[in-house]
C-alpha cells in the first residue's frame, strides 16, 4: 500500500503563511516567524500527506547606525524579504528604530558570565558539525546507551554555545525535557554526560530572561545535589590515597591509583566549575539565592576552597563575595572558617584570584559595625604594603570609607579609619577615587574647619600625585596659604605647607599667592636654625624650591635675602643629608633664572659651597651639585674655570693617590688596580693596562727597573690619565643633559621623613 502511495505521489505543494515580526535579542537583526505547510498531492491532485512546521528567518542589519535612513532601509527590507507583507512596513520601521536606540542592558543577550568563560573540556570534540535542523535526531540519541547519550548531549551543547540558537532550542520542549530527564536519572553513571548537560543549561542561565525555564526543570536543585555528592567522592579519594601511600608494600599500586585519581580530579573539577557557574548566574534572583542558602551553599563553597585549581577557586571566591552582601551568609562563612581558608590564597601568582580574594576580604565586612574595627585594623596592615594599595581602587572599599569619614561630622574620627585612609591616599589610583564627586571638597572643608592634622595629612598624600588630582587643588591654594599664621599648631602648618609644596602646577600664579598672603617673610623667618622644629623648616625649604620654578618668584626670594639664609642653614644642617639635598635643589632651580643666577654667582658664596659638596659621599647630593655647577659654568667664565680646575684636581688627586699606593708594587700590573684589588674601572669598563710604565726590561736603549721610574715621567703620565678620565666623564654628563635630579623621593612617593605609619 505504501509503495502504491509513493508511486502516486507525483506532486508537492508548498504554502507559506506569514507570521509575527520581532527584534533579535542580541544582534542588530529582525526575526521573521512564519509557517511552512507542505502537502504531497496524488496524480489526480488529491492531497495524500501534509505537514506543517514553524520556521524563522533572521535578517541581519550590520550597516544600521546613527546615519541610517530608517524609512529607506525599512522599504528595502520589505521589498527583498517576501515573507513580510507590504502592509507591515510601519511595523518594520518601528522595529528598526528600536534596534537603533536599544541600549545594552542586563537583559541584553550579552552574557554576564559568558559560555566562553568555561574552556572547552575533553569530550567536547566532534567529528561532525552540529546542525539545528537535526535537533530531533540528537534528541533521539538521548534515549540510547551512555556513549550515544553523551554524543547527543554534546551535539546539542555545540548548538547552545551559539546564542542565535537559544530561542529555537527553548521552544523545543522535547529536547530540554529529555536533557533534564537524562541528567536526573544518569548523572551518577557518567561525569562527562553530567558535565555536558549542565553546560547546555549553563548557556541558557547566562541570560536573565531564560532563568525561568532553567528553574522550571529544577536544574539548580539538581546541581546542588551533584556538587555535594562530588565533594563526598573527593573526600573518599583522599582517604584511599592516604591509606595506599602509608603502605610501603603497594608503592606501584599507589602510583597507578594516583594517576587514575589525577584524571578523575580533572573531570570532577570541570563538572564543579560548570555547575557552580550555573548557580552563580541563577543567584541574580535574591529568592533563588535564599533557596541556595537553605541548602547550605556557603558551606559547600567554603569546602571547595581546599581545591588547587585556580580557575575553580576564582569562581568560588567570586560566588562567596556575592553572597557576603547579606549578614546571614557572612555568619555562615565565619562558622566554616572561610577567612582562614582564604588566607592561604594571599598572596598568589594568579592575578584574577588575588584580585577577587582581596575584594572579598576588603569590602563587605566594613558594613558590619560589630566587626568594623577588627576589619579596619586588618585592612590597615594590608595597605602598608605598596604592592596591595592599588587593589583597593577596584573595590567599593574607598567609597565606604569616605562615607564613614563624612558621617563623623565634626566628631573625632577613629584612628584606625583615618590611618587607613592616609595609607590609601599614597596611591595614585586610590587618590583619584577619593577625589571623585565632592570627595576632595568635603575633605578640605573638614580639615580647614576643624584644623584636623590627620585629615590634612591625608589631603597632603593626595596632592603629591601628578595628573588630574593635582589640578583640583588650584581652588584651595588660598585657603592653604592662609593657614601659615603664627597662631596655628606647628604640626598642622607642616601638613598645609607640605600640600602647597606638592603643587607643581604650571598654570598656578605663585607670585600672586606669595604677595597676597605675605609668605616671603614667613618663609625667611622659618629658615633660621632653631626657629621651629626641623620638620617645619624642611617643608619651608621644599616650598621655596617649588615656587622658585617661577622666574618672578625666584627674583622675590633673591631680593629678600633668602639665599643667604639658606647658606646659613646649610652650614648648621650640613650633617643632615635631606636638608643639604633640598637646599642644593633650591639653588638648582634658581640658577635657571637670570636674576637669581646673578645674585647667586656674584653676591653669595653659594658656588663655593657647591664645589665643596661636589664630592659628598651621598650620590644624590653629588648629582644635584654637579648639575647646578654645570649651569653656573656655562654662564660665568671665572666660576667655570674654577669648577673645571676643581674637577680636574679631584680626578688628578685620585690618580696620584692610586699611584702612591701602588708605586712600590712588585710589578707594573697593580697600577691599574684600586685599593680593593679590583681592576680599575671607567664607565663600567675594565681599562687595559697601558704600556706607558716601563717595567723591568729594556726601554729606550737602557735598563729601567720598576723602582727606577722617573718621577717627572710618572707625574706627567698621571696628569694625562687624570685629564683623560675627566674629559670622558664630562662627555657622559653632557649626554645625560640637564634633567631634573632625582632626590630622595620621586614624584608620587612620600617624602623620606614622613612615610605613612612612621612618627
Amino acid at each position: 500500500m505504501e509503495k502504491l502511495q509513493a508511486e502516486d505521489a507525483r506532486y508537492l505543494k508548498r504554502k507559506v503563511k506569514g507570521g509575527s515580526l520581532d527584534v533579535h535579542p542580541t544582534e542588530k537583526a529582525l526575526i521573521v516567524q512564519y509557517e511552512l505547510e507542505a502537502t504531497i498531492l496524488g496524480e489526480m491532485g488529491d492531497p495524500m500527506v501534509g505537514e506543517r512546521k514553524e520556521c524563522q528567518k533572521i535578517i541581519r542589519l550590520k550597516s544600521l547606525n546613527a546615519n541610517t535612513d530608517i524609512a529607506t532601509l525599512a522599504r528595502k527590507v520589505v521589498e527583498e524579504c517576501r515573507l513580510i507583507h507590504p502592509s507591515k512596513l510601519p511595523e518594520v520601521e518601528q522595529l528598526l528604530f528600536y534596534l537603533l536606540n536599544r541600549k545594552k542592558s542586563g537583559n541584553d543577550k550579552r552574557e554576564k558570565h559568558p559560555p566562553r568563560d568555561l574552556a572547552p573540556f575533553e569530550g567536547m570534540e566532534l567529528d561532525e558539525e552540529a546542525n539545528i535542523n537535526r535537533i530531533d535526531h540528537y534528541v533521539e540519541l538521548l534515549y540510547e546507551d551512555i556513549p550515544e547519550k553523551v554524543r547527543g548531549a554534546t551535539l546539542i551543547l555545540h548548538l547552545a554555545r551559539n546564542p542565535d540558537n537559544l530561542e529555537e532550542l527553548l521552544q523545543n520542549e522535547t529536547a530540554l525535557g529529555a536533557l533534564a530527564r537524562v541528567l536526573r536519572e544518569d548523572w551518577k553513571q557518567s561525569v562527562d554526560l553530567a558535565t555536558t548537560i549542565i553546560y547546555v543549561f549553563f548557556c541558557f542561565s547566562s541570560f536573565s530572561q531564560f532563568h525561568g525555564q532553567v528553574t522550571h526543570y529544577k536544574i539548580g536543585a539538581l546541581c546542588m545535589n551533584i556538587i555535594e555528592h562530588e565533594l563526598k567522592r573527593y573526600d573518599l579519594w583522599q582517604d584511599e590515597l592516604q591509606k595506599k601511600a602509608a603502605n610501603q608494600n603497594v608503592k606501584k599500586e599507589h602510583e597507578k591509583a594516583f594517576k587514575k585519581y589525577q584524571g578523575l580530579l580533572i573531570k570532577q573539577e570541570q563538572l564543579l566549575q560548570v555547575a557552580l557557574h550555573l548557580l552563580l548566574n541563577l543567584a541574580e534572583d535574591t529568592r533563588t539565592e535564599l533557596k541556595m542558602r537553605n541548602k547550605n551553599i556557603v558551606h559547600t563553597l567554603v569546602k571547595t576552597l581546599d581545591r588547587e585549581d585556580e580557575e575553580l577557586l576564582v569562581l568560588v571566591v567570586s560566588f562567596l563575595k556575592k553572597l557576603s552582601i547579606f549578614l546571614e551568609n557572612k555568619n555562615d562563612m565565619a562558622e566554616t572558617y572561610a577567612v582562614e581558608k582564604l588566607a592561604r590564597l594571599l598572596p598568589c601568582k594568579h592575578e584574577d584570584l588575588l584580585n577577587t580574594t582581596l575584594r572579598l576580604h576588603a569590602s563587605p565586612p566594613l558594613t558590619d559595625e560589630s566587626q568594623r574595627q577588627l576589619c579596619m585594623c586588618i585592612l590597615y596592615h594590608i595597605s602598608v604594603d605598596d604592592r596591595f594599595k592599588s587593589m583597593f581602587a577596584y573595590t567599593d572599599c574607598i567609597p565606604q570609607l569616605m562615607k564613614m569619614l563624612f558621617d563623623c561630622g565634626e566628631s573625632p574620627m577613629d584612628p584606625e579609619l583615618i590611618s587607613f585612609c592616609i595609607n590609601l591616599a599614597a596611591n595614585k589610583r586610590n587618590a583619584q577615587v577619593i577625589c571623585e564627586g565632592n570627595g576632595l571638597k568635603m575633605l578640605m572643608k573638614r580639615g580647614l574647619k576643624l584644623k584636623d592634622v590627620l585629615t590634612m595629612k591625608m589631603i597632603r598624600n593626595v596632592s603629591q600625585h601628578d595628573g588630574p588630582t593635582k589640578n583640583l587643588f588650584i581652588d584651595y591654594v588660598g585657603d592653604l596659604a592662609a593657614q601659615t599664621g603664627v597662631q596655628e599648631r606647628e604640626e598642622y602648618v607642616i601638613e598645609c605647607l607640605g600640600t602647597l609644596a606638592n603643587l607643581t602646577i604650571p598654570d598656578l600664579d605663585w607670585e600672586l599667592v606669595l604677595k597676597e598672603y605675605n609668605l616671603v617673610p614667613f618663609l625667611k623667618d622659618h629658615l633660621k636654625p632653631g626657629s621651629a622644629e626641623d620638620d617645619l623648616i624642611l617643608e619651608v625649604v621644599i616650598m621655596i624650591g617649588t615656587v622658585s620654578m617661577d622666574d618672578s618668584c625666584a627674583a622675590m626670594m633673591a631680593k629678600s635675602g633668602i639665599i643667604s639664609a639658606l647658606i646659613e642653614l646649610l652650614n648648621s644642617q650640613q650633617e643632615d643629608d635631606e636638608f643639604v639635598c633640598q637646599i642644593v635643589y633650591v639653588f638648582y632651580q634658581m640658577v635657571f633664572h637670570q636674576a637669581t643666577r646673578d645674585v647667586i654667582i656674584k653676591d653669595t658664596q653659594a658656588p663655593a659651597y657647591l664645589i665643596d659638596l661636589m664630592h659628598d659621599k651621598n650620590a644624590e647630593i653629588r648629582k644635584v651639585c654637579d648639575n647646578t655647577l654645570d649651569i653656573i659654568a656655562e654662564y660665568d667664565e671665572e666660576w667655570g674655570r674654577k669648577i673645571q680646575s676643581e674637577k680636574f684636581r679631584w680626578h688628578n688627586s685620585q690618580w696620584l693617590e692610586m699611584v702612591d699606593n701602588r708605586a712600590m708594587g712588585d710589578d707594573g700590573e697593580p697600577f691599574m688596580y684600586g685599593d680593593d684589588g679590583e681592576p680599575f674601572m671607567h664607565n663600567g669598563d675594565i681599562l687595559e693596562r697601558p704600556d706607558l710604565f716601563y717595567s723591568a726590561g729594556t726601554a729606550g736603549g737602557r735598563q729601567v727597573g720598576e723602582s727606577e721610574v722617573e718621577p717627572f715621567f710618572l707625574h706627567s703620565t698621571s696628569l694625562f690619565f687624570s685629564f683623560f678620565f675627566y674629559i670622558q666623564g664630562r662627555e657622559v654628563e653632557k649626554e645625560k643633559g640637564g634633567q631634573r635630579p632625582d632626590l630622595f623621593y620621586s614624584a608620587g612617593t612620600e617624602r623620606k621623613r614622613r612615610r605613612v605609619g612612621e612618627g
